[in-house]
């Protein structure tokens, strides 16, 4: 028996769906709602953050957030990353999502009911439209996945993560500093 498929949804349904303090993203038109992150998740996102911020603090050419933001990737594709680093288009600041930039870096965590996602169709996504690098948190794992465009294996990186972005966004974190402060 062939399984009943659900008719695509537009972006702009999904952005009339009332807000419900769930995470809901449009992936090729198809509509996806995740949980609420895990308490160790958010400490790896807010310790990423705090890696990353003071790289890039003082620049007018580059932006980063952890918030959840209605990213726009294609006309199909509306995501909202665990962080992102999006690039400073000409002119005054961007005011509204649907302008935003494709992302030169996005990261995600990985929950047990995202994982399958992020490392299949959200990291496919994310490379098709144009992320210089994505990073996937395995925090059971203790690793982090580097995505880069035009690879079709990831740099699995255990001990270190030295990244050199192409907007000149440089730094390394010490991986087993970065999982011991998230997992104490």
């Amino acid at each position: 028996m062939a399984m009943a498929t659900m008719p695509a949804m537009s972006v702009e349904e999904l952005l009339a769906l009332p807000e419900d303090g769930l995470r809901h993203e449009l992936l090729d038109g198809e509509h996806v709602v995740s949980p609420t992150p895990r308490l160790a998740h958010q400490r790896a996102v807010r310790e990423l953050y705090r890696v990353l911020e003071p790289l890039v603090r003082n620049r007018d050419d580059v932006e980063l957030f952890c918030v959840p933001g209605d990213l726009r990737l294609n006309a199909r594709t509306v995501v909202e990353p665990d962080l992102f680093l999006l690039p400073s288009l000409p002119g005054p600041r961007v005011q509204d999502w649907a302008a935003a930039p494709i992302p030169l870096l996005v990261v995600e965590v990985l929950s047990p009911s995202t994982a399958a996602r992020d490392r299949g169709q959200k990291r496919r996504l994310y490379l098709d439209a144009g992320v210089e690098e994505y990073w996937i948190v395995d925090l059971d794992a203790r690793v982090i996945e580097r995505w880069r465009g035009g690879e079709s294996r990831p740099e699995i990186l255990e001990v270190a993560l030295q990244f050199a972005l192409d907007v000149g966004v440089t730094g390394s974190i010490n991986l087993a500093e970065f999982f011991g402060e998230v997992l104490r």
